[in-house]
């Protein structure tokens, strides 16, 4: 397989590019793409080609869930089995920004993307070329990050090309991504916990979620 790349602009991207992006991902292809602060591959989660070639594309292990990008609650409404008022906080305070929510996952949402867990991670985000292919495209999208497993994440487009040539089908190199990375929440038990913090801290959420 042969890696194409293009270069764009991160806060304008042309919509010849979004096209493009979208036409590969309507066929099942991976497309790495720039976030806030670094470089994920993109797929269609309910395509499950599409899901295996970004398992193997990372060599990550199937047992792990693979976050998703969304455009808002509207639509994690159709992919989450319930949200909970700590949810509708959280979106509402944090979204579009750098938190990823763990909710429980619907019958809709194939059980290889969730890692088997029946758990989905899901994320609003700021940049305007995630936001763009969702829009095009009308769907969710797997975004996880576009390195190989255990290998450093890469935060230029060139870093990913290099990394990931002949692995993934196009790379949108929008230059250098700097910024911390998402917090992780879980919500699904009755104590919400942080996975990860990165951006928001974990008092942040604390005090949005004292208001419920």
């Amino acid at each position: 397989m042969a890696t194409d790349l293009i270069e764009i602009d991160a806060n304008h991207p042309l919509p010849e590019a979004i096209e493009r992006a979208a036409a590969h991902l309507r066929r099942g292809d991976v497309v790495a793409i720039p976030t806030e602060a670094l470089y994920v591959l993109v797929a269609d989660p309910l395509n499950l080609n599409a899901v295996g070639r970004v398992f193997a594309a990372k060599g990550r292990e199937i047992h792990r869930a693979l976050p998703l990008l969304i455009s808002g609650p509207f639509m994690a409404e159709e992919l989450a089995k319930e949200l909970s008022t700590r949810f509708h906080l959280l979106a509402r305070h944090f979204w579009p920004g750098p938190l990823t929510v763990i909710v429980p996952a619907s019958a809709k949402v194939p059980l290889k993307v969730t890692g088997n867990t029946g758990r989905l991670a899901l994320r609003q985000s700021r940049s305007r070329v995630a936001q763009a292919l969702l829009d095009w495209l009308d769907q969710p999208l797997i975004a996880t990050s576009a390195n190989i497993s255990g290998q450093p994440t890469c935060r230029s487009g060139i870093e990913v090309f290099g990394m990931m040539d002949g692995r993934v089908d196009l790379v949108l190199d929008a230059g250098t991504c700097a910024g911390p990375g998402a917090t992780t929440v879980d919500i699904t038990e009755p104590e919400w916990k942080v996975i990860r913090e990165g951006a928001i801290s974990e008092k942040e959420i604390a005090e949005c979620l004292k208001r419920q």
